[in-house]
């Protein structure tokens, strides 16, 4: 039997990956640029064994269908592929994220997938060839493989795609983000089926994409430079101009909830009356706000105002993935 277990951490993009140019490879059309964060964090193990006559997965103690396992047996596939064992898995996985919150783990949870294979297959990968690894599980897990500020470089292959730590001497340290969850409803259109809509069919892809490459530049910008409003600035315009394309698509759609609207404008309202504080939303309802560590308890009292208190959740910087040690059966 080989056994691994392994622990990653979410992370929320702040220049968005909007777009596969390979569906197959998970190919972004575009560089992404995300915070790791110490919040939401899943960890998985995976034991492969010849007594085993088919793939098992469990999420949260509870077995998981066919569907849902077939996902991961694909992702399985890979790692045994590279590592020349062909037995079948039990995979346990985690989320140590508030209940209900509607928070992506996908991320997280591949990631730590990654990971696990990784130890429990002796791949012995490097963190870029572990970053590459997780992608093919869940585009945005080739982030969280790493803490902090992470740019995943899009690449034009398999082995030119992968996520990298973007330095800046700790000042994530200096930053918090924090989460207004704002309904855990399923969406009606899942983050894959959306991206691809719009891909196929927005009026404003295109700009979308020629945008998201100048904002790149101008994050990694402010990164090196420790401007917070630069930071902030273009994270907010960024996922306007994101959510911007999914209006133009045909059907049109939006991930906004009244909800998202009531929380994007207060985060207006208090920047303008002096407060330090940008939003960001992925493809979901729920809304993220940026804001200096020093602030960020001005902030949360400034948001309880409007929010009750179980829909607002503080994070900080997070860690790149861990590995674990397996809790032997007694």
């Amino acid at each position: 039997m080989h056994n691994g277990k392994a622990r990653a951490f979410t992370n929320i993009a702040l220049i968005k990956y909007w777009g596969k140019k390979d569906q197959q490879l998970i190919l972004p059309m575009n560089n992404s640029l995300s915070l790791t964060l110490d919040a939401f964090y899943t960890e998985t193990s995976v034991s492969f064994s010849k007594d085993y006559s088919h793939d098992t997965f469990y999420l949260d103690d509870q077995l998981q269908n066919e569907k849902a396992t077939q996902k991961i047996s694909h992702f399985l596939d890979l790692a045994r592929k590279q590592a020349g064992v062909f037995e079948h898995a039990i995979v346990r996985s985690q989320n140590f994220v508030p209940t209900a919150a509607g928070l992506a783990s996908s991320a997280s949870g591949l990631a730590a997938l990654a990971g696990a294979c990784n130890v429990a297959l002796g791949l012995n990968l490097t963190t870029k060839n572990l970053s590459r690894l997780a992608r093919r599980g869940s585009g945005s897990a080739c982030r969280s493989v790493y803490g902090g500020f992470v740019e995943w470089e899009k690449g034009n292959s398999d082995q030119t795609s992968y996520a990298s730590p973007v330095a800046s001497h700790h000042w994530e340290d200096d930053l918090a983000m924090i989460f207004i969850l704002i309904n855990d409803k399923t969406k009606d259109v899942s983050s894959r089926n959306g991206m691809q809509r719009t891909v196929d069919t927005s009026l404003y892809y295109n700009d979308w994409l020629k945008a998201a490459n100048i904002d790149i530049e101008k994050a990694r910008t402010a990164i090196a430079n420790q401007d917070f409003q630069a930071l902030g600035e273009v994270t907010e315009a960024n996922c306007l101009k994101m959510h911007a394309t999914t209006l133009a698509a045909n059907p049109p759609f939006t991930y906004w909830t009244p909800d998202s609207l009531k929380a994007m404008n207060k985060v207006q309202a208090m920047r303008q009356a002096g407060q330090n504080c940008y939003f960001t939303m992925d493809a979901g309802p729920n809304v993220k706000v940026l804001c200096p560590k020093k602030d960020s308890e001005t902030v949360y009292r400034e948001l309880q105002k409007d929010f009750p208190s179980h829909q607002l959740i503080m994070a900080h910087a997070g860690k790149g993935i861990e590995t674990l040690e397996m809790e032997v059966a007694k």
